[in-house]
């Protein structure tokens, strides 16, 4: 257990594993083939607690902190169960899309304003379902706004702090992909670790196998150092001293190990490492996208060059 864990956290923990153990791991293959979760999933997580954890409660949200957003996050790859998103990128089953723009884009970042988008609004719709080599039960589509009218109340926030806004989230959002890369490393190296002790080759465990055990020493320490270093960030995030440079850190680095991790891994299994139907072989492809969204991991290391 991690050291920044509360008794609400842990309890929370093993609720998430247990929904998404129950209803959603059974449901992957499904949902990656109809390229979205079912809905009444979807509001079923809602009703436990698991949508908008660290919202406060006054906006409908469950009124905790990031811990219990991490905890979700964590929770949801180790039961194996990557196609649930409570995110923005849920676009199909959304009722709400929070949207940017500006009527002057001469003003830059400063006239960046955030709207709340009923889905049933006139002229709103919903373009084609994107192909994407992972995440294949995520949701992720086009989103088409033609002269779209809300009321004065839609507007989030103040006018023209949209932009502001999207920049102080930024490195939660960062530390918040950074909990599930650090998860999926856990999970490869555990996968690979049973997986290698059933496998025979030349008439013994692959684990028997000099290479093999090497390949995983180093994979379990990336490991325990990957959980180190993110708790150590979320102690300080929840304790509010979490720099830009830090959250960078942790999403540059631990994204990128999940990556490095996962092909390892992936090695190991052979030639089922590919094929679909092993969950090593999804973690892999889902992993490919955590270095390209929330800010490249280029655009990562050029931040913490910024305060060398």
């Amino acid at each position: 257990m991690s050291r920044w864990m509360t008794d609400e956290h842990r309890a929370l923990a093993g609720l998430a594993y247990e929904f998404f153990s129950k209803e959603c791991e059974p449901n992957e293959k499904r949902w990656g083939q109809q390229q979205h979760v079912d809905r009444e999933v979807w509001r079923k997580a809602g009703s436990l607690g698991l949508l908008c954890a660290s919202i406060p409660e006054e906006y409908g949200g469950g009124g905790g902190d990031f811990g219990h957003e991490a905890v979700i996050f964590d929770a949801q790859m180790k039961a194996l169960a990557p196609s649930f998103g409570g995110s923005v990128h849920s676009a199909i089953i959304a009722h709400y899309i929070n949207a940017y723009g500006t009527h002057d884009p001469a003003q830059g970042g400063a006239g960046v304003s955030l709207i709340v988008v009923e889905t049933t609004r006139d002229g709103f719709s919903r373009g084609r379902n994107l192909q994407k080599v992972g995440q294949h039960g995520q949701d992720t589509c086009e989103l088409f706004f033609d002269n779209v009218r809300v009321p004065a109340s839609n507007l989030l926030g103040e006018e023209g702090k949209g932009f502001q806004y999207l920049m102080e989230q930024l490195p939660q959002e960062r530390l918040a992909l950074s909990v599930p890369a650090v998860a999926s490393v856990e999970c490869a190296v555990d996968l690979t670790v049973a997986y290698t002790k059933e496998r025979e080759a030349f008439g013994k465990p692959i684990l028997a196998f000099q290479n093999t055990r090497f390949e995983l020493a180093e994979c379990s320490t990336i490991a325990s150092v990957a959980r180190s270093f993110l708790d150590d960030c979320i102690v300080k995030h929840l304790a509010g001293d979490l720099t830009v440079a830090d959250a960078a850190k942790a999403k540059w680095w631990l994204t990128e190990q999940q990556n490095v991790v996962a092909d390892r891994c992936l090695q190991l299994f052979g030639g089922y490492g590919y094929v679909v139907e092993y969950p090593i072989a999804r973690i892999w492809a889902d992993s490919r996208i955590q270095k390209i969204y929330g800010g490249t991991n280029e655009i990562m290391k050029e931040i913490i060059g910024r305060f060398l």
